[in-house]
């Protein structure tokens, strides 16, 4: 079963960056399509960042495009989302997920079936 852990959270001021790794574990790294998540406090869980397989496609929120970019290093077994121009309303918990055996990227939650436990992003005012 493919397992996912996030790391490169933290407490960063208002205009700063922040680059979340996602590592792939237990397994060789499948050709699947990867997403990143957030949920703020109080807020439902939204779509940040999406990439295919081969990275030739890439999706993102109008919240965060201009700001994050989101790539992968498949012979790493790592995704990243580098985030820059960090808002207070950027503070959430930020998943990586899979899609299992889909290299299509998607904007839908229930599109993804393997998710990482999350790292916590907070920026301050």
């Amino acid at each position: 079963q493919v397992q996912l852990m996030e790391s490169g959270g933290g407490l960063v001021q208002a205009g700063g960056s922040l680059r979340l790794s996602c590592v792939v574990s237990g397994g060789a790294f499948s050709r699947t399509a990867m997403g990143w998540f957030r949920q703020g406090p109080g807020k439902d869980r939204e779509f940040v960042a999406a990439i295919s397989w081969s990275g030739d496609r890439i999706y993102y929120a109008d919240s965060v495009k201009g700001r994050f970019t989101i790539s992968r290093d498949n012979a790493k077994n790592t995704v990243y989302l580098q985030m820059n121009s960090l808002r207070p309303e950027d503070t959430a918990v930020y998943c990586c997920a899979a899609r299992g055996s889909l290299s299509a990227p998607s904007y839908k939650p229930d599109d993804y079936y393997t998710w990482g436990q999350g790292t916590q992003v907070t920026v301050s005012s």
